[in-house]
């Protein structure tokens, strides 16, 4: 069988493409359920080289047949790939659920769920590039060079659906349209094999339509997304007991990130808004005060300091399409305040402005940004407060386990003269997770106890600042730009 080189290194660039499109999409169809996280990419990464292994070493078996008969079953493992990536979502949909209760620990929960959806279809995806390289070679006078083209063009491929997933696909089609164009894809490479191995060729396309079959199933499913962007699967889910008084949250991949209701701007619903909110107030100097939020997710607070009239309000947000959301789902006027679309430690930077009050909502679950909460960044906050300004942050920690919050602290304290932990009063069950807010300034918190609605009447207190360091210096690291080590901090205890 002699096969022209440029079909094959089409075929070759295409499912090269292909796969890494499949690679790129799998972190943002996994993020509504297990969020995004080093934990998420580096399960993603290593199934889907798994997957290559060992569809390289099943084509270098096949690449050792007849060449019409390797290059059918070439066509027959571009027809699995087809399918199997045609009900990823599906599948995903209905294991994820099950998959996550039985798997106890995080990190292996989201192991487990990227092999089960995502192995198969990189498999069938590295069996062709040993057949084809095999073919090529065989059908070529210059055989270093034929070699030479089949990895070259396997890189570019790479190199090129890499850029389509991240650039283009995703934020423009969203991940189930994607998925059908890389169904596509291996359909028309499944559809080149058979052509260039010859023989019957009805089988194969019934075969074909069945994956288009999927493929159209999965267009027609429910998307979990209220908006999918270029960074986020944003969701708007209602918590209402009384439509005529709505109350909604807003849920980024997997996690909340917001709770508003229209009648009630001021109240807020987490213990994390309620103590940044009161406490931000309460050391403020005065009422018009100037204040720069790191994230926006409802942007609940901005929306409650509106209301109380302070003074300038900046958020930089880094999604466009969050901001979108809270303006048409939770009642936020986009001109009551500066938003910076942009990540906020660039608009820190880029902007020489001075704030009496800068937030950071950087903590949620496993998924922190690490170049937020290190030395150099808090150097950063530090230079952008005017005189007595405050910073503050939430935490969320392990109760028995607390080195997340202790390396917080003692990085604060590298930089600021006052770290304060707050935290609700109530004592926390044994290895609960438990909310806490950092406060650092130059000078102490006028109280050390304090009230705020969350959405009920709840009390919230200041470690004793003896307790405060102790901790930070028995447990914690300080994390810098060169090591910040957050993922593993905040783990789950074993």
């Amino acid at each position: 069988m002699r096969s022209p080189l440029w079909l094959l290194l089409l075929v070759q660039g295409v499912v090269s493409a292909a796969s890494l499109v499949v690679e790129i999409v799998a972190g943002r169809m996994l993020a509504p359920y297990v969020g995004m996280s080093l934990y998420t990419w580096t399960s993603i990464i290593a199934v889907v080289l798994a997957g290559f292994s060992v569809g390289h070493w099943w084509g270098g078996l096949l690449a050792e047949r007849d060449a019409r008969r390797a290059m059918r079953a070439t066509g027959w493992a571009m027809l699995a790939a087809a399918l199997t990536t045609a009900v990823a979502l599906i599948l995903l949909q209905r294991i994820a659920g099950p998959v996550l209760l039985s798997v106890g620990h995080p990190v292996w929960g989201i192991v487990v769920l990227s092999m089960l959806v995502f192995f198969l279809p990189s498999l069938f995806a590295g069996i062709p590039a040993p057949v084809l390289a095999r073919i090529a070679v065989d059908a070529s006078d210059r055989s270093g060079r034929a070699l030479g083209a089949i990895f070259a063009v396997g890189a570019v491929g790479a190199i090129v659906g890499t850029l389509l997933a991240g650039f283009l696909f995703i934020s423009w089609l969203g991940t189930t349209a994607t998925l059908a164009v890389v169904t596509l894809a291996y359909l028309g490479s499944a559809l080149a094999c058979f052509a260039m191995a010859g023989g019957r060729i009805w089988v194969p396309l019934l075969a074909g339509l069945v994956a288009l079959g999927l493929a159209g199933y999965s267009l027609a499913a429910p998307n979990p997304c209220t908006r999918e962007s270029r960074y986020f699967c944003i969701r708007t889910l209602d918590m209402s007991d009384d439509p005529s008084q709505p109350v909604r949250l807003m849920v980024i991949d997997h996690l909340g990130h917001g709770i508003s209701a229209k009648g009630r701007p001021k109240v807020m619903f987490t213990e994390h808004a309620a103590m940044l909110d009161a406490l931000a107030r309460l050391r403020a100097n005065r009422a018009d005060f100037t204040s720069f939020f790191i994230g926006g997710g409802s942007y609940s607070i901005p929306r409650s300091w509106q209301v109380r009239n302070t003074g300038p309000r900046t958020v930089a947000e880094i999604d466009p399409e969050v901001t979108v959301v809270a303006v048409s789902d939770f009642w936020f006027d986009a001109n009551s305040a500066r938003i910076l679309h942009q990540d906020a430690r660039r608009a820190l930077l880029t902007r020489a402005d001075k704030y009496d009050v800068i937030i950071g909502d950087a903590f949620a679950d496993v998924a922190v940004p690490a170049h937020l909460i290190t030395k150099e960044f808090y150097q950063l906050v530090a230079s952008r407060l005017a005189p007595n300004g405050t910073y503050l942050m939430n935490v969320i920690d392990y109760e028995d386990r607390l080195e997340a919050v202790a390396s917080v602290a003692l990085t604060l304290q590298q930089v600021f003269p006052v770290v304060e932990i707050w935290t609700n009063t109530t004592r926390p069950a044994a290895g609960a997770r438990v909310v806490f807010v950092l406060v650092a300034g130059q000078t102490p918190t006028a109280q050390g106890r304090i009230t705020a609605s969350a959405p009920d009447p709840t009390e919230f207190g200041a470690m004793a600042p003896d307790w405060v360091t102790d901790l930070a210096t028995s447990r914690g690291i300080i994390l810098s730009d060169n090591f910040a080590p957050i993922d593993r901090l905040i783990g789950r205890p074993d």
